[in-house]
């Protein structure tokens, strides 16, 4: 091995000099630098030092054709040749809309937004604008971005979580507001009959209850129909709105995981796959609800706009992204994601570890507890779980696989048995390293 620093390691150096840590994302950093791409086509990735792997993280899940599939480079440039972003509307956002429409028949309406966490900022103003409350609900641990009442206890610990029957309220982010705080209830997920508890003592205030099928950073575990129906039966009777967070969760089935609970929230926040491959977000529900939105109204109770929502390029390349993922594409995806979590849990028995793998469809994520964890407690991971975790993860990486700095995996339609194979493969050599 040369002596010479690697081109990434040499480029991270001048990143540290005009970017906070190096990066502009954290989920990018990796010891003792990152790996800085050169190229990628399909499930593969090439970086600068020309060392190819397989990308099972897929920009965090936002990638369903993997990199650089033909017939959306090919819908782009010829929208990039005819202008990237006008004063205008445009055809395309017209016909996506109505594309996502047919997807679910609760799309009564669609607005276009940026990113899933604005898609979830704007679901949680038109809530309130709807009811004229200023509370929202959320789960404890879950993931919504970065909206200050959003992220809420999306990173609390046992030092401060507080009690299963009234969790603490902890701010993500330094000097949060205390006024913001006190604008959001914390629930247990997959724990109906407190949730529903700690609701009632919130009755008449709450705006919305924020939930997402299958949160990620609670575990990737799927919501109990217990909890989702308790859910759902509690806004309905208080006159709240349900808002399902289907950012990461779309790519499930065909009209989104909420369909797995015949669920119809009154508005579903989207993102990631939606874009094929661009920064989206979108507002997509009750048309009653999204009427707060209607500049044309004798009273606009949400003036939104935005100088890139339904950019045209990001509207070409999402819609032909979701035309692509037709209802045979979702099934296919899944079986092969149900493969790889097969073979997974095959290696680790084989290798005889205390680990676990979660999820449901293309989406699956290794915990490194011998029980699969039912919420954010239970899957809260101690010093050496994250040691072993990080021990697997750099393996995998080294031996050509990414998956994401939480473990989870996600898969993308240029995948087949062979990717699968080396996942497996790559895995069981990661954990005899992360048990030795």
């Amino acid at each position: 091995m040369s002596d010479e620093r690697s081109k990434s390691e040499s480029l991270y150096e001048r990143a540290k000099r005009v970017l906070p840590g190096g990066v502009s994302r954290n989920t990018v950093l990796r010891k003792p630098h990152p790996a800085y791409v050169d190229r990628a086509s399909g499930s593969r990735v090439v970086d600068i030092d020309g060392v190819e792997r397989i990308d099972f993280a897929n920009n965090m899940a936002s990638l369903i054709h993997g990199h650089s599939h033909p017939t959306v480079v090919a819908a782009v440039t010829e929208q990039l040749q005819r202008g990237t972003a006008y004063s205008m509307a445009t055809e395309v956002e017209v016909r996506f809309a109505e594309h996502l429409r047919q997807r679910n028949p609760s799309f009564e309406m669609v607005r276009f937004v940026n990113s899933g966490t604005e898609a979830v900022m704007t679901a949680i103003k038109a809530a309130r604008a709807f009811t004229g409350r200023p509370k929202i609900a959320k789960v404890e641990g879950a993931y919504h971005g970065g909206y200050d009442y959003a992220e809420t206890s999306q990173e609390s610990n046992p030092d401060n979580w507080g009690s299963m029957e009234s969790p603490e309220r902890v701010p993500t982010t330094f000097g949060t507001p205390s006024a913001v705080l006190a604008d959001v209830v914390v629930v247990p997920f997959n724990a109906p009959d407190r949730a529903i508890e700690i609701l009632e003592r919130h009755r008449g205030e709450v705006a919305c209850v924020l939930l997402d099928p299958m949160p990620h950073r609670v575990g990737l575990v799927p919501a109990d129909p217990e909890f989702v129906s308790a859910l759902r039966g509690w806004t309905e009777a208080d006159g709240s709105l349900l808002v399902a967070d289907e950012v990461i969760t779309f790519r499930s089935e065909y009209g989104g995981a909420q369909t797995w609970y015949d669920l119809v929230p009154d508005l579903t926040a989207l993102g990631k796959i939606i874009g094929g491959g661009f920064p989206v977000g979108a507002v997509a529900g009750r048309a009653e609800v999204m009427e707060v939105m209607n500049p044309l109204a004798s009273r606009v109770l949400f003036p939104h706009s935005g100088t890139f929502s339904a950019n045209p390029v990001t509207m070409t390349a999402g819609l032909c992204a979701m035309e692509l993922y037709d209802g045979a594409s979702v099934a296919s995806l899944n079986s092969l994601g149900e493969r790889a979590v097969a073979g997974l849990r095959e290696a680790i028995d084989g290798a005889g570890v205390p680990v676990s793998v979660t999820g449901r469809g293309s989406l699956f994520r290794f915990h490194l507890k011998e029980e699969a964890p039912h919420d954010y407690r239970s899957g809260y991971m101690s010093p050496e779980d994250r040691r072993r975790l990080g021990v697997l993860i750099d393996s995998l990486f080294d031996d050509g696989l990414i998956v994401m700095s939480s473990g989870t995996a996600a898969m993308s339609t240029p995948m087949g048995r062979e990717e699968v194979e080396r996942l497996v493969d790559g895995a069981a050599k990661g954990l005899e390293k992360a048990f030795r």
